[in-house]
């Protein structure tokens, strides 16, 4: 398990149920590449009593020949069997499971489990069957179920409301890297890239393992876009499809979705998601759930509004990229990333990415801070003055409101050096103050707060910033 980097709240999961006195239904999930399967290789470092992978887009009679292979493997039989339906494969997993020593757990992994579901195959069914009537019925029996397809795993077999309902005994979810182990993953591979360029190459990949592990870090960063999605049949470059395929039934209304916020990076409530997309009631609610799920985007509050005027933003880093930089590329050049990284459209890409990366570590944020402990809610504010109106607009993109009565409003800029607040902009964070206290009519405390890569150099204006986050604060360890 050297190999393993964080993940060690799920690998104590892991080792409780191994060692309990009761059968154990372990739930493993989370979007495609995020490192379920490795989790669970590294930990028993491949050695199960059985082991089956779904197959994407097979036949029912595959999946049945495939996990009659298994079995003979596992059973070491002479000859492998036929199963004419899953009955009869639930059957000889039984009796394999019986044929076992029965002083120890035996551990049966399913992996990629949404995949076996095909339709009319009655594989939901014929699970709970074998798991009630048996498995659970049995004190030494740990089944690991794993997929990428987070919403049938909550909808069947998490939130089940028929045989499997309240079956799962551990709930794993796993979430992509946060800075800190995507920097502690680079270590491991001796790569001494500078917090600079790795919250850059987060801002690409984010922090998908799958994605980390593709860098070649004997390569500059800039070098490694190029060769990861701008070569000819690059890897990343045919990712998305697959992604969103393997992740989705009708991808086509999910890629719609994702394209809509990409085009809208300020977010997009879900009235204006259903009209865009020209998407039901019913048919938005579940597309918008299931791209939550996956961590694909992103939900937060507006200060002061009702829950139905949640701003929704896309915080998948690689569909964002993929989507501005890739998609619709015609060019042949297999160097773009490098011909076009110092242009000001990657500039201002950054910027926005940046607010993304804070937006997706407030945790270490509160912890710089020293607000961890206290109750917070995390949302923006914005303000848009009736048409006509001579009134000042205003936006904050991040506010921290806190439970001691003291409201954060966080400036979020990526600058190579120092931030400089010249006198201009200065005067336009005193004119958003005011306007902010006047139109949400707080009681609270507002405290002027940056985050920033390296800190705001000292100057006559600086006097306007009373608390500093820095790109170094971002990797804090987790609690």
């Amino acid at each position: 398990m050297d190999r393993l980097i964080g993940r060690e709240r799920e690998m104590k999961e892991l080792d409780r149920c191994l060692k309990s006195n009761q059968s154990e239904f372990v739930i493993v999930y989370g979007r495609r590449r995020v490192g379920k399967t490795f989790l669970v290789d590294e930990f028993f470092q491949s050695t199960y009593d059985f082991s089956f992978v779904g197959g994407h887009n097979v036949s029912p009679k595959k999946q049945l020949r495939d996990f009659a292979k298994a079995i003979k493997k596992y059973a070491r039989l002479p000859k492998q069997p036929r199963f004419a339906d899953w009955s009869e494969a639930f059957d000889a997993l039984v009796e394999l499971m019986e044929s076992l020593p029965t002083d120890r757990k035996k551990v049966i992994f399913i992996d990629e489990m949404p995949w076996i579901d095909t339709p009319q195959s009655d594989f939901v069914e014929e699970f709970e069957t074998f798991w009630n009537g048996w498995g659970a019925r049995r004190r030494d029996i740990m089944l690991i179920a794993s997929g990428s397809a987070t919403s049938w795993m909550i909808d069947k077999i998490i939130e089940n409301q028929g045989g499997l309902h309240c079956r799962v005994t551990c709930n794993l979810y796993l979430r992509p890297f946060t800075l800190n182990e995507a920097e502690q993953y680079l270590r491991m591979k001796n790569c001494h890239w500078d917090r600079y360029q790795i919250v850059q190459a987060y801002m690409v990949i984010g922090g998908v393992p799958f994605y980390w592990n593709l860098l070649d870090t004997r390569l500059s960063l800039v070098q490694n876009i190029d060769r990861l999605f701008f070569q000819r049949n690059a890897i990343l470059r045919i990712e998305f499809d697959e992604l969103y395929n393997a992740l989705f039934v009708h991808a086509d209304r999910y890629i719609n979705v994702v394209q809509l916020l990409a085009d809208n990076q300020a977010g997009l409530t879900r009235s204006q998601i259903g009209a865009l997309a020209g998407l039901d009631g019913k048919m938005l609610t579940i597309v918008i759930r299931n791209l939550e799920r996956c961590d694909i985007i992103l939900r937060y509050s507006q200060l002061g509004n009702k829950v139905k005027d949640a701003i929704y933003r896309l915080s998948d880093f690689y569909t964002l990229f993929y989507l501005k930089y890739v998609s619709g590329n015609n060019s042949l050049d297999e160097s773009w990333w490098s011909n076009h990284f110092m242009s000001h459209s990657v500039d201002s890409w950054q910027g926005q990415s940046f607010e993304l990366v804070c937006m997706t570590h407030t945790d270490a944020i509160k912890r710089k801070m020293g607000i961890s402990g206290i109750a917070t809610e995390i949302s923006s504010w914005r303000f848009v003055p009736a048409r006509g109106s001579d009134e000042t607009g205003a936006q904050v993109d991040m506010v921290i409101s806190r439970a001691d009565r003291v409201i954060n409003l966080c400036e979020i800029k990526f600058a190579v050096g120092k931030f400089q607040l010249t006198s201009a902009y200065a005067d336009s964070l005193r004119t958003r103050l005011e306007i902010f206290c006047t139109k949400t009519k707080t009681k609270y405390a507002v405290v002027q707060t940056f985050i920033t890569t390296y800190g705001v150099a000292d100057g006559i204006n600086s006097s306007i910033v009373q608390q500093e986050v820095i790109m170094d604060d971002l990797f804090g360890q987790p609690v």
